[in-house]
């Protein structure tokens, strides 16, 4: 190691330490700080208890039923009284488990997702108790990529409890997990390099600021629908959760956990639905900033406490999105949500960060308007053409694959036994339709009257 890299380093971190916007971290009392991580404690247990109420009320409006209705009014303890009863089960730990990993895989799970929310700004700098302090618990240089960072290390959890819990079903929703995850974290990571381009920064409080005159989700739409495509895959949530796909691996990588490790892993997959919510309101949706009609008439409307109040909205919105999509669209196949990630979210990534990036270096440059004008509809027309190939070969695949399916229809109509396991014939004794039986190996002396080895007629009357 050469000798000078201690001071090298120690220049660099105090060089990423007074990067412009961070200057109102770090300086605030220890007790601001307390009250500060308390919060975002309690909020995003109540979410989580909220959601989970959200979730059945929605969802039964949309089904045309009831929804909770019985414990609190309107149901609204429902969520406690299941927490409740959870923590109360008895905790049972299979024989044959990896009892360390076992019991370490649901806080693995749950952890990361609370630290992530640490970096979401949800206001401008406050009073709070006469210290002025940002409406936010900490942040960094690299704050976005913290979210990356707990987003990978969460897996782990799912994977070690599918691991550890010695069960197929279990061993097999913990694989699907981590497939998944890795495809779809490829496609949230490319969704901010395009939102880093615009900010110039990754810090959430600088990218939030960046967003003053327009919001990034419409200025760079399609990283934005692609985010809200892959933030639903990252959380397991319908119609991704294949990693615990009930009709098909019981329950998953949860399949052996009950009491309290359930509820964790729950706890995970809900709090996790908060932070990357919380996450598309900070890079897409302006953050804590008031939409651009309020702000045309209330100058005062992103000062004080207000902005909290934005925020929620926006955060509101994001949540029943996920509950919109889970009550309407069916969970798909695991090869379909493989595709999906590699062959269509990634490649129109790797494309669209293409053309923003040249579009910015264009402009920066000061290259003039018609040539930027032409790059920009190179770009389009690029993307028309591939778009059109691609749903050409698929229409050819589906084509393909109706006309297998129909041949072997074809098949199974006149051959039963085609292609599946033996079909009984339709003139066995249990259809109801009268067989010769066969003779007993040891026949009893015939009765008078009657001939040997005269052979019964049994029916299935």
């Amino acid at each position: 190691m050469p000798i000078g890299w201690p001071a090298a380093a120690a220049g660099t971190v105090q060089a990423a330490a007074g990067e412009p916007g961070l200057e109102a971290f770090g300086g605030d009392p220890w007790w601001i700080t307390l009250i500060k991580a308390l919060v975002i404690f309690v909020f995003l247990m109540v979410c989580v208890l909220m959601m989970i109420m959200a979730d059945r009320k929605v969802m039964g409006r949309m089904q045309q039923r009831h929804g909770p209705n019985r414990f609190g009014p309107l149901g609204l303890l429902q969520s406690l009284a299941d927490g409740v009863k959870l923590s109360l089960k008895e905790d049972v730990i299979p024989r044959n488990v990896d009892r360390l990993v076992y019991i370490a895989a649901p806080m693995i799970a749950a952890v990361p997702a609370f630290i992530a929310f640490s970096i979401i700004p949800v206001g401008p700098e406050v009073s709070m108790f006469g210290v002025t302090t940002p409406l936010q618990l900490t942040d960094l240089p690299i704050a976005a990529l913290l979210v990356l960072a707990t987003a990978a290390v969460g897996v782990y959890g799912i994977v070690l409890g599918g691991w550890a819990s010695q069960s197929p079903y279990a061993l097999l929703g913990g694989l699907r997990a981590s497939a998944q995850v890795i495809s779809y974290e490829i496609a949230m990571g490319l969704s901010f390099v395009a939102v880093f381009m615009f900010s110039g920064t990754l810090t959430t409080s600088g990218i939030v600021e960046a967003q003053q005159s327009l919001w990034f989700a419409v200025l760079l739409l399609p990283s934005f629908l692609i985010y809200l495509v892959t933030m639903i895959g990252e959380t397991n949530r319908l119609p991704f959760d294949l990693a615990e796909g009930e009709g098909e691996i019981v329950g998953g990588f949860m399949t052996e956990y009950g009491s309290m490790k359930f509820t964790m892993f729950f706890l995970a997959e809900y709090v996790n639905m908060v932070t990357v919510a919380a996450v598309s309101v900070t890079f897409f949706l302006g953050g804590w900033l008031a939409p651009p009609p309020i702000t045309a008439f209330w100058p005062g409307a992103n000062e004080g406490w207000w902005p909290v109040l934005w925020w929620l909205l926006k955060f509101m919105a994001v949540m029943f999105l996920f509950i919109w999509v889970r009550g309407s669209v069916p969970r798909i196949r695991y090869d379909q949500l493989m595709q999906l990630g590699w062959k269509l979210l990634i490649p129109v990534q790797l494309v669209w960060i293409t053309a923003v990036a040249v579009l910015k270096l264009m402009v920066n440059e000061g290259a003039p308007l018609g040539a930027t004008a032409g790059a920009g509809a190179g770009f389009a027309v690029v993307s028309i053409a591939a778009f059109a190939g691609y749903a050409r070969s698929a229409r050819r695949a589906r084509a393909a694959e109706e006309a297998r399916r129909a041949e072997e229809a074809r098949r199974i109509h006149a051959d039963p036994a085609a292609g599946g396991f033996p079909v009984p014939p339709q003139s066995a004794p249990h259809y109801g339709s009268s067989v010769p039986a066969e003779p007993p190996r040891n026949p009893a002396p015939a009765p008078a009257g009657e001939k040997r080895g005269e052979r019964e007629e049994v029916t299935g009357a």
